[in-house]
């Protein structure tokens, strides 16, 4: 992503827009606008940029709301779903954590009922298994009451547990108190992103990897893309689904996103095929106020694999999956911006913790057996990292609901934590909704 092209001042790069090709085969008459004396030949109606399960629901959304609108989606990798959507847990959340009226609580309302049902229409391995939220220490109590009438606010079933309780559900488990939710589930959102991929596709969406955008220009009639291969796409609105990539795309584009994805990496670890037994279902702590993550949790996956984690450390790159992987440009651009410097004077006798925990599998599996007393180091195996794409404020807020910002016919998806995999297809009809305003 070299070279940029400013919006509105600039309304475009040389060689985006003309002169117009001649007639491709299938190609409507409409597909060329004439704006200020320029011919403007359009490739498609919307551009997508970003194969994640955002991304792919957004294309799959404006093809059932608008049939015969012409998606093209870009993505950079030679597949869906190859970074945050592949490397999460797989829980399908129930929208418990989330404060009324906050887009996070919308959107997993009702997305979470809709992805059971999409997985079992679809015949994508799912189940509803409930979880346990466990406080073990006095002073999570009311934090746990908390979150037990927040439930009840939003119609989710609870029950609330005491010990005994506790192990009925989950024997090897231990805590003072505990809720359980009763919609929470698991499922495989890589297979959901292919699902979505075909869907789109079927309905005539071209989904085309290994097309990594480079250059983006703007007109008031169009919008264009060069790919990093050198081809040119126009079309009538583009929207970026770009994940970890979202505050540099929209950049490149000319709009100013007012944040920066800071990159934070998931570690963790799986139990031992022998000591999966440990755990039944899924168990999270009570989260922590203060920081949006959501603690160390133990995850049952869809393959019966137990997962353990994550911690949540600063990657030194956007795609930093372990600490081998350091790019230079973009760490220097992490720690040039203020917002960088503010969170960590805030939070960094928390930051101390995780980095220990993640430095040390003895510090990490102290911090397990709070809920799992059994579990031992030796239990532990290294597992796959996820990278979370957290957007922060220059002031050093972390921005914990949904961001969406838009501009003429531009449409950027700036911040989509979780419950974004849960929710992507409610989410994935509200971006659809706003793109199609600007065509």
């Amino acid at each position: 992503m070299s070279r940029r092209c400013f919006a509105p001042r600039v309304y475009g790069c040389p060689g985006l827009f003309g002169p117009p090709g001649p007639r491709e085969p299938g190609v409507r008459g409409d597909d060329r606008t004439r704006r200020g004396g320029d011919v403007v030949r359009y490739d498609a109606d919307v551009l997508v940029i970003g194969g994640g399960i955002i991304g792919l629901s957004t294309a799959y959304a404006i093809t059932r709301a608008a049939p015969g609108t012409r998606v093209v989606v870009l993505e950079k990798e030679g597949g869906p779903a190859r970074h945050q959507t592949g490397h999460n847990s797989g829980v399908i959340h129930s929208g418990v954590y989330y404060p009324p009226g906050s887009l996070k609580a919308a959107f997993a309302l009702q997305g979470s009922a809709e992805m059971v049902k999409f997985c079992a229409e679809h015949g994508i391995a799912h189940e509803v298994t409930g979880k346990l939220i466990v406080a073990t220490d006095r002073c999570e109590l009311p934090r746990l009451h908390a979150l037990a009438q927040r439930a009840r606010q939003h119609a989710i079933p609870v029950r609330e547990l005491g010990p005994a309780q506790i192990a009925a559900h989950e024997p090897r488990v231990r805590g003072r108190a505990a809720l359980h939710i009763g919609t929470t589930g698991i499922c495989d959102f890589g297979a959901v992103s292919a699902q979505l991929a075909q869907l789109a596709q079927d309905a005539g969406t071209s989904v085309r990897y290994g097309a990594r955008v480079e250059v983006i220009g703007r007109r008031a009639s169009a919008v264009a893309v060069r790919t990093a291969t050198g081809e040119v796409l126009r079309a009538r609105a583009l929207v970026n689904c770009a994940g970890l990539h979202s505050d540099r795309v929209a950049r490149l584009a000319g709009d100013d996103p007012g944040m920066r994805i800071i990159p934070f990496r998931g570690e963790y670890y799986e139990l031992r095929p022998a000591r999966a037994d440990l755990v039944r279902g899924l168990v999270y702590p009570v989260p922590d106020p203060a920081f949006p993550f959501l603690g160390v949790h133990l995850t049952r996956g869809i393959d019966g694999s137990v997962h353990i984690g994550p911690n949540a450390v600063p990657a030194l790159a956007r795609e930093g999956y372990d600490w081998l992987t350091v790019r230079p440009g973009e760490l220097a651009r992490t720690l040039a911006y203020p917002g960088s410097w503010q969170i960590a004077r805030r939070h960094w006798r928390y930051g101390m913790g995780e980095l220990h925990r993640s430095l040390s599998r003895h510090a990490f599996t102290r911090a397990v057996r709070r809920l799992l007393p059994d579990v031992t180091t030796d239990d532990l195996i290294p597992a796959p990292a996820g990278v979370r794409a957290q957007a922060l404020l220059p002031d050093g807020t972390l921005v914990d609901d949904f961001l969406f910002k838009e501009s003429p016919r531009m449409v950027h998806v700036l911040n989509a934590p979780s419950p974004a995999a849960t929710a992507s297809l409610a989410i994935g009809r509200e971006v659809a909704r706003r793109a199609l305003r600007h065509i």
